[in-house]
């Protein structure tokens, strides 16, 4: 890894933009442009910090959408991810860098009918709830993703194929929705996948704002595992909390994640000053079977409580504060991260 002056981060990472960019209008010209509604490009841009052990690392990130609908049937999206580490060298060395730039998935979705939707492409395994809908940077409550959440992604989190997903039912009372995908094997560096089978089941009940979902996995190479999974998430009506929970269980791992956040809106409104804020709390654990070196979670035995507080300012910013304890029989440690990030979404080009 270069040494890198924190001033030049920046421009490291507006020419990985520019080469993410460039691979999203890629993709875009393959879409028919007389599109009847305009394509939106969105996403986040953030700056990040992580203290762990008393090392700090600093992250520069970009991570742009690109939504182009052609016609009423069909949707083109695609998600990129570029990012600059700066991190501190052993022995007093100084700092070095390293940039990574990728995509995150770029898929065409076609509504067959209002029950079914086929997806084509490279798009992200329907498996529990972080990897689809949690992961954006300017959604997550947490900088750092749940420890059990590799668990059912395949190593990747996500596939080279084709979907089938929709809502079965929906009426008042019960909504159950259904995804399931085939994936092949891909070791191109942009597009890495492997072939895989699965989907998801959830239950949603409007008048009690309760979902519950279950999930399977199976990998179709190597070692040929499977790997179960379920959520539940809760929003009472009467107060703005949200409580998430997520549960997997893999070949030689399992684990569970419980997540609440309170926004304050409640004093003053959402605009006001004590409104804006969001303290959030997750606790987790995860528990190792047999050893393994490939599903992501921790060698051992761990647990670790995050405590959170989020602010939500003007104009689609947010600063997303926490510190956590990990405890597990390797070693115990605190880890402190900070972030801002800003939300953006504008036309690709200026409608009709």
């Amino acid at each position: 890894m270069s040494h890198t002056p924190p001033l030049l981060l920046p421009r490291v990472l507006v020419k990985q933009a520019c080469r993410a960019l460039c691979i999203l209008g890629a993709l875009a010209s393959a879409v028919d442009l007389s599109a009847q509604n305009t394509p939106l490009v969105s996403g986040g841009v953030g700056f990040f910090t992580n203290t762990n052990g008393g090392k700090t690392t600093y992250t520069p990130t970009l991570s742009p959408v690109l939504e182009a609908p052609v016609g009423k049937h069909l949707l083109f999206e695609s998600k990129a991810y570029i990012l600059e580490s700066f991190f501190p060298k052993g022995g007093n060395q100084g700092y070095g860098t390293s940039h990574f730039t990728g995509v995150t998935y770029a898929q065409g979705d076609y509504l067959l009918s209002p029950h079914l939707t086929l997806v084509g492409g490279y798009y992200l395994i329907p498996f529990g709830t972080y990897n689809e809908r949690l992961a954006p940077i300017w959604i997550s409550n947490f900088q750092s993703a749940p420890l059990v959440t590799s668990l059912g992604l395949m190593g990747t989190g996500a596939g080279l194929g084709a979907q089938f997903r929709g809502n079965a039912i929906e009426n008042k009372r019960v909504s159950i929705d259904y995804a399931a995908y085939f994936s092949g094997h891909s070791g191109n560096e942009q597009v890495v996948a492997s072939r895989a089978t699965g989907g998801r089941v959830d239950l949603y009940l409007p008048q009690q704002r309760l979902e519950i979902g279950v999930s399977y996995g199976r990998q179709l190479e190597r070692s040929r595992t499977n790997t179960y999974g379920t959520h539940l998430w809760w929003q009472p009506q009467q107060l703005p909390i949200k409580i998430r929970s997520e549960y997997a269980h893999g070949a030689h791992a399992q684990g569970y994640w419980v997540e609440i956040d309170y926004r304050l809106s409640q004093f003053g409104g959402a605009e006001s000053t004590v409104g804006r804020l969001e303290p959030v709390f997750r606790w987790q654990q995860t528990f190792r079977n047999s050893s393994d070196n490939t599903d992501g979670l921790p060698a051992a035995n761990t647990q670790r409580t995050d405590f959170g507080l989020d602010y939500h300012l003007p104009h689609e910013v947010r600063i997303n504060t926490s510190y956590a304890r990990q405890f597990s029989s390797t070693r115990n440690v605190n880890i402190w991260e900070t972030e801002i990030v800003y939300r953006f979404l504008f036309p690709a080009w200026k409608g009709k």
